[in-house]
């Protein structure tokens, strides 16, 4: 009961958190990755108190200006952790997991709640929810669908700075051959061939 009261207690916090955040970024986001999360741990032994409470606060700071969200959100989710009764040895595991799961630092996890965080999130980057967050955080910053002179990037360094279409290629493709847990690995495996129909499909239609 514990455990429930303290899981139920940190989604209020990130939800109210939250509500500045891009629709790529928001509470959905988190609830999405947290139900990931509490699928890969049915297979898994790392322990689903420390994931979801994790999973709950790993973009607890998250906007498109915001340089380091991992580590910020890691040393925020100290205090918070510490604020609804965590052991010192929770908060340690939980705000590492937290600062590991960040794509852009290309850090592997040292332990397996990290590595189930890591893999339930990026499932959310891809498959078709992959794909509307995708376009979505792009016309938050307002980034053109594609380069109308090279679509697919034949003859050019790919940049999904500057083209939407181009993260598919830069990173969402990549994270099926990344994902650390079986379970990860078959969902993620699922999740890329959606991407993969859906480029054949706009490559029909542009």
């Amino acid at each position: 009961m514990e455990i429930m009261t303290q899981l139920e207690s940190l989604k209020k916090i990130v939800k109210q958190k939250l509500k500045i955040n891009d629709p790529a970024h928001d509470f959905e986001h988190v609830m999405r990755v947290y139900r990931n999360a509490e699928r890969i741990c049915k297979t898994e032994s790392g322990n689903k108190k420390l994931v979801l409470s994790a999973v709950l606060l790993h973009d607890i700071i998250k906007n498109k200006n915001q340089k380091n969200s991992a580590q910020k959100s890691a040393k925020l989710a100290e205090k918070i952790l510490k604020d609804n009764n965590f052991s010192s040895n929770e908060i340690d595991i939980i705000s590492c997991a937290i600062r590991d799961h960040s794509y852009s630092k290309g850090r592997i996890p040292s332990t397996i709640e990290g590595k189930i965080l890591q893999d339930a999130d990026r499932l959310d980057a891809i498959g078709a929810i992959g794909i509307a967050r995708a376009f979505s955080f792009s016309g938050s910053n307002k980034r053109p669908f594609y380069d109308p002179k090279d679509p697919f990037s034949k003859n050019r360094n790919l940049n999904d700075n500057k083209w939407a279409l181009d993260h598919f290629f830069k990173k969402l493709l990549t994270l099926e051959g990344k994902m650390n847990t079986k379970t990860g690995k078959s969902l993620a495996k699922r999740r890329t061939k959606i991407l993969k129909n859906f480029l054949k499909e706009i490559k029909n239609e542009i």
